[in-house]
């Protein structure tokens, strides 16, 4: 869901990619931040040499709970029937000790940092066309200038029917004036809702407020570390039992996108912890909004990371890789959303990962930061 595809599909009729897309093996364009392959810091990790311990001398940051160091299997596990060819193989990494937010980052905290820096987030500033177009096939028509004024991406909720499952364009709307403040439109807004995720946020947004905060994004394995606490190695972050996944995680029931039985409580979006923590007394990590990460998005990283050895803190390819939005730079996104339908999605699975681009956010995802220790 990102800005560059919105025109285009606007005026290119190039379709969304969904979440369910197939991992083909057709070729198409990759970038890299760098111009070098993926280096891989270590082949062997001794667990004892892993911070493990939340040292004596740092008290936990307010809202953030300490995750060990653990050496654990990251990707897709055998038994689970959702896995995607991009979550395969599963790999051997290990994480040092880290503090994490205990839930996505709210509302009422985004407006502290808004207060306090004056901030103006992606979705609110002008369009810059010239830019753009950077991003998207050659020769595509710039759109209107009354297009051109700045908006997010909203899932649209009233469908009575759709006709083809891997076309997503069909329940996602281009809206002039959706932002953090007005996740709806310009007559919405987010009075009486300090306690929801902020929505709307681009990946510089996300990463300006964790900079603000002193602290930073998590690492796509530091978010698994932290997501099975300590249960590592089932599905889901309370183990294997996907009947318990109502009770645990704010996902959708019925079908996918035109019928939604809120048999979870939620239709849509929820205000944060009101679903059980996980074992570290983590919320949200299943379900609710997609969570950056700040690891590229490369289908191919984890073919590339098993060939390593164990791999001591990751920060994931130094390439952009996805061969169905090949003229994006995507950053890995972990957790799933309210939108995540086990028929559709079923993105509410650990290891479950997707790329969405950095320019841009949409109304279910959000972020959450880690502080980690120098020692």
């Amino acid at each position: 869901m990102l800005k560059t595809l919105k025109f285009c599909i606007l005026f290119c009729g190039i379709a969304f990619v969904s979440c369910k897309n197939s991992e083909k093996n057709s070729a198409a364009n990759s970038s890299s931040e760098d111009g070098q392959q993926t280096e891989f810091e270590v082949n062997k990790v001794n667990a004892e040499d892993l911070l493990r311990k939340q040292p004596e001398s740092i008290q936990a940051p307010e809202g953030m709970v300490w995750v060990s160091g653990v050496k654990f299997t990251m990707g897709a596990k055998d038994g689970d029937p959702y896995a995607l060819p991009r979550e395969k193989p599963a790999h051997p990494v290990a994480v040092d000790g880290f503090f994490i937010d205990q839930t996505e980052v709210t509302n009422a905290q985004f407006k502290k940092f808004v207060a306090a820096t004056d901030y103006i987030t992606v979705a609110e500033r002008p369009i810059d066309w010239e830019e753009i177009k950077k991003q998207v096939p050659p020769g595509t028509p710039k759109p209107a200038d009354s297009v051109l004024e700045p908006g997010s991406m909203i899932f649209r909720k009233e469908l009575e029917n759709i006709t083809n499952l891997n076309d997503y364009s069909q329940w996602w709307e281009w809206k002039r004036g959706a932002n953090w403040k007005h996740p709806q439109g310009p007559e919405s807004s987010i009075e009486g809702k300090d306690s929801y995720p902020v929505v709307h946020v681009a990946y510089e947004d996300a990463l300006a407020y964790a900079e603000w905060a002193d602290r930073d994004l998590p690492t796509e394995a530091e978010w698994e570390a932290a997501a099975y606490g300590q249960l590592h190695g089932g599905i889901y972050t309370w183990g294997d039992d996907s009947s318990k996944l109502n009770e645990n995680a704010n996902t959708w029931q019925g079908q996918f996108p035109v019928k939604n039985n809120p048999e979870d409580g939620y239709k849509y979006l929820a205000p944060v912890k009101s679903f059980p923590p996980n074992s570290l007394e983590l919320f949200d990590m299943t379900g609710n909004v997609w969570e950056f990460t700040k690891d590229n998005f490369d289908t191919r990283y984890y073919k590339k990371a098993i060939k390593q050895g164990e791999l001591l803190n990751p920060k994931g390819s130094t390439s952009f890789y996805n061969q169905d939005n090949p003229y994006q730079k995507e950053k890995v996104i972990k957790g799933g959303s309210f939108l995540c339908n086990k028929s559709y999605c079923s993105s509410y699975r650990i290891s479950a990962r997707m790329g969405t681009s950095m320019d841009s956010g949409t109304d279910h995802l959000g972020f959450r930061t880690v502080y980690r220790v120098e020692e």
